[in-house]
């Protein structure tokens, strides 16, 4: 599973990352994460709310940070 999350250092951009990595280890993912910060590689991604997270190259999440049960469910 390839994870990207796209964002500023924004408090969200922050969280984001946060509630992902601690999801993954609770689920005992071995998924490495991938902070992309360039602006043009989020909007050439066509992000165009941040944070923004992508599973295996589709953008799922959009301009909020999920919940923990959320994650789960994108990540199954």
């Amino acid at each position: 599973m390839k994870i990207l999350i796209y964002g500023t250092d924004c408090p969200k951009c922050r969280k984001m990352e946060e509630v992902v990595k601690q999801r993954l280890a609770e689920l005992g993912h071995p998924t490495d994460i991938e902070k992309i910060t360039d602006m043009r590689e989020i909007i050439d991604a066509g992000v165009m709310y941040t944070p923004a997270l992508s599973i295996d190259g589709k953008v799922v999440v959009t301009g909020r940070v999920p919940s923990a049960d959320e994650l789960e469910e994108l990540m199954s």
